[in-house]
């Protein structure tokens, strides 16, 4: 699997034209960069010292057959709708189908523009496991996007393959704050070539499979780095919201060789975490280590 980095953000003029491909859309933890209320944050945007960064979402692309599918409905959705329009297309508008990880804000809350207020959507697919489906049948306003058929509902279930178009699509289930709906982390596969996507998990050790096990069988793995580091949050208590530190993964995946190393590309970052940063020391201390930092715009190819 080839991954590369656009021409301008957003924008390729290669672009596979006859293969599927995967194209990231969002790299940023739920709210977003800047983040609401965080007036450095915003005078380093102002200053051009920082750049806004989407929340984490995927594109994936069959050129071939027009048809596409959104990974995350973010609250970044029009955004990022308008970027996927710039590359590609689908008789099926906006997409063929929007698969949901699990019912935090930064995953399901761009559903909202599926609905009367907005787009007024016809029957979008929408692929969730069962605690989530029933989360949006039985909570407003998701529920009423059901009941005016703006979204449909398809079925998802651990470990087993859904197939739409030239992709497979996997959900594995994962440990994290479960408060509205399970959470799964995906496995997406085309052309025989794997990639693994799991932006949220508590901790790695958590869960039932062994992630440097999984990472073996894949081509690439984007995997949760929301924080750096512990203490990262100032006043706050982090084991309230668990996630793998950057600088625990990277322990945890030191003995691996160099190939599987440059696998992973974390992705996912919250507000505070300075790999948002290319030029900071700790997204440059990641790929000395051998990792990736996964990058708005980026693609990963199936071939």
């Amino acid at each position: 699997m080839s991954s590369c980095q656009p021409k301008a953000e957003y924008q390729e003029t290669d672009l596979p034209i006859d293969e599927p491909f995967l194209i990231v859309l969002g790299v940023a933890q739920d709210a977003g960069y800047p983040q609401a209320g965080q007036q450095k944050e915003w005078q380093l945007i102002k200053e051009g010292k920082a750049k806004k960064a989407y929340a984490v979402s995927l594109g994936l692309i069959d050129p071939k057959t027009k048809q596409r599918w959104l990974i995350e409905a973010t609250p970044d959705f029009k955004e990022q709708l308008q970027l996927m329009d710039q590359i590609s297309t689908t008789d099926s508008y906006p997409y063929d189908g929007i698969f949901l990880t699990h019912a935090h804000i930064g995953h399901y809350t761009g559903l909202m523009h599926l609905g009367r207020e907005a787009m007024g959507a016809q029957s979008t697919a929408v692929y969730a496991m069962p605690k989530m489906s029933e989360f949006l049948r039985n909570n407003g306003p998701w529920s009423q996007l059901v009941v005016l058929d703006n979204i449909n509902i398809k079925p998802l279930s651990n470990g087993n393959v859904t197939e739409i178009g030239a992709f497979r699509v996997t959900p594995l289930i994962v440990p994290h704050r479960d408060e509205f709906s399970e959470t799964v982390g995906f496995k997406i596969e085309s052309n025989g070539k794997s990639i693994l996507f799991i932006p949220d998990i508590d901790k790695w050790e958590k869960w039932d499979m062994d992630i440097k096990a999984v990472i073996k069988t894949v081509d690439a793995a984007l995997l949760d780095a929301s924080f750096f580091k512990n203490g990262e949050i100032p006043g706050r208590d982090m084991s309230e919201i668990p996630h793998p530190f950057v600088e625990e993964s990277m322990a945890l995946f030191e003995n691996l060789n160099a190939q599987e190393k440059r696998k992973i590309h974390f992705i996912h970052f919250n507000h505070t975490n300075p790999l948002l940063f290319p030029n900071s020391p700790e997204h440059k201390s990641v790929l000395e280590a051998g990792f990736q930092v996964a990058r708005p715009g980026q693609l990963f190819t199936f071939d």
